[in-house]
Protein backbone atom coordinates (compact mmCIF):
# COMPACT_ATOMS: atom_id res chain seq x y z
CA UNK A 1 0.00 0.00 0.00
CA UNK A 2 1.51 3.34 -1.37
CA UNK A 3 2.09 5.79 1.53
CA UNK A 4 1.97 8.85 -0.80
CA UNK A 5 0.37 9.47 -4.10
CA UNK A 6 2.42 7.90 -6.83
CA UNK A 7 3.50 11.11 -9.06
CA UNK A 8 4.30 9.63 -12.33
CA UNK A 9 2.98 12.11 -15.14
CA UNK A 10 4.67 15.37 -14.69
CA UNK A 11 3.03 17.72 -17.70
CA UNK A 12 1.33 20.47 -16.58
CA UNK A 13 2.19 20.17 -13.01
CA UNK A 14 2.84 23.31 -10.90
CA UNK A 15 5.93 23.00 -8.72
CA UNK A 16 7.97 25.46 -6.40
CA UNK A 17 11.30 24.00 -5.51
CA UNK A 18 12.68 26.53 -2.75
CA UNK A 19 16.60 26.49 -2.55
CA UNK A 20 17.15 26.08 -6.42
CA UNK A 21 20.09 28.03 -7.34
CA UNK A 22 22.38 24.96 -7.31
CA UNK A 23 22.93 21.53 -6.74
CA UNK A 24 19.96 19.31 -5.93
CA UNK A 25 17.26 22.04 -6.52
CA UNK A 26 18.87 22.93 -9.64
CA UNK A 27 19.17 19.84 -11.10
CA UNK A 28 15.70 18.52 -9.87
CA UNK A 29 14.33 21.99 -11.68
CA UNK A 30 15.98 20.76 -14.85
CA UNK A 31 14.83 17.32 -14.56
CA UNK A 32 10.70 18.19 -13.99
CA UNK A 33 10.92 20.92 -16.51
CA UNK A 34 12.25 18.02 -18.47
CA UNK A 35 9.26 16.02 -18.21
CA UNK A 36 6.56 18.81 -19.20
CA UNK A 37 6.37 20.40 -15.26
CA UNK A 38 5.86 24.33 -14.77
CA UNK A 39 8.94 24.83 -12.32
CA UNK A 40 9.03 27.93 -10.00
CA UNK A 41 12.69 28.40 -8.57
CA UNK A 42 13.77 30.22 -5.26
CA UNK A 43 16.82 31.14 -3.69
CA UNK A 44 18.51 34.38 -2.70
CA UNK A 45 20.79 34.26 -6.24
CA UNK A 46 18.74 36.28 -8.10
CA UNK A 47 21.18 36.42 -10.75
CA UNK A 48 21.44 32.73 -10.95
CA UNK A 49 18.08 32.11 -10.55
CA UNK A 50 17.63 34.27 -13.95
CA UNK A 51 20.65 32.28 -15.64
CA UNK A 52 18.96 29.13 -14.40
CA UNK A 53 15.64 29.87 -15.87
CA UNK A 54 16.90 30.97 -19.37
CA UNK A 55 18.59 27.40 -19.59
CA UNK A 56 15.40 25.67 -19.59
CA UNK A 57 11.66 26.39 -20.86
CA UNK A 58 9.01 26.23 -18.25
CA UNK A 59 11.05 28.02 -15.04
CA UNK A 60 9.70 30.46 -13.45
CA UNK A 61 12.39 32.75 -11.27
CA UNK A 62 10.90 34.11 -7.88
CA UNK A 63 14.10 35.40 -5.66
CA UNK A 64 14.08 35.00 -1.88
CA UNK A 65 15.01 34.86 0.85
CA UNK A 66 13.91 32.22 3.57
CA UNK A 67 15.07 34.02 5.95
CA UNK A 68 13.18 37.17 5.68
CA UNK A 69 9.98 37.41 7.93
CA UNK A 70 7.11 37.51 5.06
CA UNK A 71 9.20 36.55 1.82
CA UNK A 72 7.89 32.84 1.84
CA UNK A 73 4.36 34.13 2.31
CA UNK A 74 4.32 37.04 -0.41
CA UNK A 75 5.96 34.19 -3.05
CA UNK A 76 3.65 32.07 -2.38
CA UNK A 77 0.66 34.82 -3.08
CA UNK A 78 2.32 35.56 -6.44
CA UNK A 79 2.66 31.95 -7.51
CA UNK A 80 -1.19 31.49 -6.80
CA UNK A 81 -2.02 34.27 -8.72
CA UNK A 82 0.16 33.50 -11.82
CA UNK A 83 -0.39 29.90 -11.64
CA UNK A 84 -3.81 29.56 -9.69
CA UNK A 85 -2.55 26.96 -7.14
CA UNK A 86 0.80 24.98 -6.63
CA UNK A 87 0.38 20.85 -6.83
CA UNK A 88 4.06 19.90 -5.33
CA UNK A 89 6.42 22.64 -2.66
CA UNK A 90 9.91 21.38 -2.72
CA UNK A 91 11.57 22.85 0.55
CA UNK A 92 15.99 22.40 -0.28
CA UNK A 93 16.96 25.43 0.98
CA UNK A 94 19.61 24.62 3.27
CA UNK A 95 22.99 26.21 4.87
CA UNK A 96 25.85 23.85 5.97
CA UNK A 97 29.60 24.57 7.46
CA UNK A 98 31.36 22.04 9.04
CA UNK A 99 31.57 22.30 12.52
CA UNK A 100 33.08 20.78 15.32
CA UNK A 101 32.20 20.84 19.07
CA UNK A 102 35.10 23.42 20.02
CA UNK A 103 34.17 25.65 17.39
CA UNK A 104 30.65 25.78 17.89
CA UNK A 105 29.64 29.44 18.38
CA UNK A 106 25.53 31.22 18.70
CA UNK A 107 26.05 32.84 15.50
CA UNK A 108 26.88 29.27 14.12
CA UNK A 109 24.14 27.47 14.88
CA UNK A 110 21.43 30.44 14.43
CA UNK A 111 23.01 31.15 11.08
CA UNK A 112 22.09 26.81 10.39
CA UNK A 113 18.81 26.15 12.20
CA UNK A 114 17.16 29.57 10.24
CA UNK A 115 18.00 27.78 7.23
CA UNK A 116 17.75 24.56 7.48
CA UNK A 117 14.66 24.44 10.05
CA UNK A 118 12.87 27.09 11.01
CA UNK A 119 12.35 28.40 7.53
CA UNK A 120 10.75 24.91 6.81
CA UNK A 121 8.22 25.65 9.82
CA UNK A 122 7.56 29.17 8.17
CA UNK A 123 7.23 27.69 4.64
CA UNK A 124 4.77 24.99 5.88
CA UNK A 125 2.89 27.83 7.36
CA UNK A 126 2.57 29.73 4.29
CA UNK A 127 2.26 27.08 1.64
CA UNK A 128 -0.34 24.38 3.72
CA UNK A 129 -3.56 26.20 2.91
CA UNK A 130 -2.78 26.69 -0.78
CA UNK A 131 -1.85 22.63 -0.86
CA UNK A 132 -4.51 22.28 0.93
CA UNK A 133 -7.27 23.11 -1.64
CA UNK A 134 -5.20 21.55 -4.57
CA UNK A 135 -4.67 17.96 -2.51
CA UNK A 136 -1.18 18.60 -3.39
CA UNK A 137 1.97 17.58 -1.73
CA UNK A 138 5.19 18.59 0.61
CA UNK A 139 8.37 17.75 -0.19
CA UNK A 140 11.46 18.37 2.50
CA UNK A 141 14.76 17.73 1.84
CA UNK A 142 16.67 16.06 5.16
CA UNK A 143 19.67 14.28 5.36
CA UNK A 144 21.77 11.28 6.06
CA UNK A 145 22.61 13.44 9.03
CA UNK A 146 20.14 13.58 10.90
CA UNK A 147 19.77 9.75 11.04
CA UNK A 148 22.26 9.91 13.78
CA UNK A 149 25.67 11.89 15.01
CA UNK A 150 27.85 12.62 12.56
CA UNK A 151 31.48 14.07 12.79
CA UNK A 152 31.90 17.63 11.71
CA UNK A 153 27.88 18.25 11.77
CA UNK A 154 27.28 19.66 15.21
CA UNK A 155 25.00 22.83 13.99
CA UNK A 156 24.14 20.95 10.13
CA UNK A 157 23.41 17.33 12.31
CA UNK A 158 20.39 18.25 14.46
CA UNK A 159 18.58 20.02 12.19
CA UNK A 160 18.29 17.78 10.09
CA UNK A 161 17.42 14.88 12.72
CA UNK A 162 14.26 17.61 13.19
CA UNK A 163 13.41 17.82 10.13
CA UNK A 164 13.19 14.25 10.01
CA UNK A 165 10.69 14.34 12.49
CA UNK A 166 9.02 17.02 11.55
CA UNK A 167 8.17 15.43 8.15
CA UNK A 168 6.57 12.41 9.96
CA UNK A 169 4.38 14.71 12.16
CA UNK A 170 3.34 16.28 9.38
CA UNK A 171 2.51 13.01 7.38
CA UNK A 172 0.22 12.06 10.14
CA UNK A 173 -1.45 15.10 10.32
CA UNK A 174 -1.70 15.97 6.70
CA UNK A 175 -2.13 12.70 4.94
CA UNK A 176 -5.82 12.43 6.02
CA UNK A 177 -6.45 15.79 4.85
CA UNK A 178 -4.82 14.48 0.93
CA UNK A 179 -1.91 16.49 1.48
CA UNK A 180 1.37 14.30 0.57
CA UNK A 181 4.28 14.51 2.77
CA UNK A 182 7.95 13.05 1.70
CA UNK A 183 11.18 13.13 3.29
CA UNK A 184 14.48 12.99 1.29
CA UNK A 185 17.28 11.58 2.85
CA UNK A 186 20.40 11.85 0.55
CA UNK A 187 23.72 11.16 1.47
CA UNK A 188 27.11 12.74 0.03
CA UNK A 189 25.68 14.81 -3.34
CA UNK A 190 28.55 16.86 -4.94
CA UNK A 191 27.23 20.11 -4.83
CA UNK A 192 28.89 23.99 -3.61
CA UNK A 193 28.34 22.75 0.39
CA UNK A 194 29.47 19.79 0.17
CA UNK A 195 32.56 21.01 -1.66
CA UNK A 196 33.81 22.52 1.68
CA UNK A 197 34.66 18.93 3.15
CA UNK A 198 37.91 17.92 3.52
CA UNK A 199 37.39 14.65 4.27
CA UNK A 200 36.44 11.21 2.02
CA UNK A 201 33.09 11.33 0.95
CA UNK A 202 31.65 7.66 0.72
CA UNK A 203 29.46 7.02 -2.34
CA UNK A 204 29.68 10.87 -3.44
CA UNK A 205 27.28 11.38 -6.54
CA UNK A 206 26.35 14.27 -8.83
CA UNK A 207 23.15 16.29 -8.59
CA UNK A 208 21.58 15.02 -11.59
CA UNK A 209 21.38 11.25 -10.13
CA UNK A 210 20.61 12.50 -6.97
CA UNK A 211 17.35 14.24 -8.88
CA UNK A 212 16.64 11.20 -10.33
CA UNK A 213 16.36 9.39 -7.57
CA UNK A 214 13.53 11.59 -6.51
CA UNK A 215 11.70 11.66 -9.34
CA UNK A 216 11.79 7.62 -9.12
CA UNK A 217 10.96 8.25 -5.17
CA UNK A 218 7.93 10.16 -5.73
CA UNK A 219 6.90 8.10 -8.66
CA UNK A 220 7.13 5.35 -5.74
CA UNK A 221 4.62 6.55 -2.92
CA UNK A 222 6.67 6.02 -0.64
CA UNK A 223 7.37 8.47 2.50
CA UNK A 224 11.10 8.27 2.93
CA UNK A 225 13.50 8.88 -0.37
CA UNK A 226 17.40 8.11 0.65
CA UNK A 227 20.27 7.93 -1.61
CA UNK A 228 22.73 6.50 -2.63
CA UNK A 229 21.14 3.13 -0.84
CA UNK A 230 24.54 1.70 -1.48
CA UNK A 231 25.42 3.93 1.66
CA UNK A 232 21.94 5.24 3.17
CA UNK A 233 21.32 1.49 4.26
CA UNK A 234 24.63 1.26 6.01
CA UNK A 235 24.05 4.46 7.77
CA UNK A 236 20.35 3.18 8.60
CA UNK A 237 21.95 -0.44 9.85
CA UNK A 238 24.76 1.60 11.85
CA UNK A 239 21.58 3.44 13.96
CA UNK A 240 20.42 0.01 14.79
CA UNK A 241 23.53 -0.70 16.85
CA UNK A 242 24.58 -0.22 20.97
CA UNK A 243 26.48 2.96 21.13
CA UNK A 244 29.85 0.73 21.79
CA UNK A 245 29.52 -0.52 18.03
CA UNK A 246 27.79 2.61 16.75
CA UNK A 247 30.80 4.73 17.54
CA UNK A 248 33.90 2.70 16.49
CA UNK A 249 31.87 1.76 12.94
CA UNK A 250 30.93 4.90 12.34
CA UNK A 251 34.28 6.71 12.74
CA UNK A 252 35.31 3.64 10.00
CA UNK A 253 32.77 5.11 7.60
CA UNK A 254 33.73 8.72 8.11
CA UNK A 255 36.63 9.27 9.08
CA UNK A 256 37.39 10.69 13.07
Amino acid sequence: MALNPRIRDWHGRRVWIVGASSGIGEALAHCLAGQGARVAVSARNAARLLALAESADGLLPIPLDVTVPGSLERSCEQLRADWGGIDLVVLNAGFYEPVRAWELTPERTRRTLDVNLLAVYDAVAAVLPTLEASGGGLVLTGSVAGYGGLPRAATYGPGKAALINLAEILYMDLAPRGVGVWIVNPGFVRTPLTEQNDFHMPALIEPGEAAREIVRGLAGGGFEIHFPKRFTCVMKVLRWLPYRLYFPLLRRVTGP
